[in-house]
């Protein structure tokens, strides 16, 4: 999951399919880039299990799945609270040398 939210790209698409599903036509013409290339990204994000996608006849339409974020958000937090409770620590160490 960390690996597909690496490259800014994959992040973009992640920021836009957070108003709604989109088709991989409108994301596409977002970036500067040819459609096969940004395939890649959609796919990139597909096997992470950050969107699904669905075909309906000729349309391929990115949505994205917020339980998968979720998880995302879980683990950051989780972050913050250990490096928070380090910095106090070190906070608190640092006046009791002064």
């Amino acid at each position: 999951m960390f690996l597909a939210l690496a490259d800014p790209t994959r992040r973009a698409v992640v920021r836009c399919l957070g108003s709604g599903p989109t088709s991989v036509g409108e994301l596409a013409r977002r970036f500067p880039m040819t459609l096969p290339s940004f395939m890649k990204h959609v796919r990139t994000l597909e096997s992470s299990g950050l969107i699904r996608t669905m075909k309906e006849g000729r349309v391929r339409t990115c949505v994205l799945n917020r339980e998968k974020l979720g998880l995302v958000d879980d683990w950051l937090a989780e972050q913050r609270r250990v490096w928070s409770e380090r910095t106090d620590r070190l906070e608190q160490f640092l006046e009791e040398e002064s």
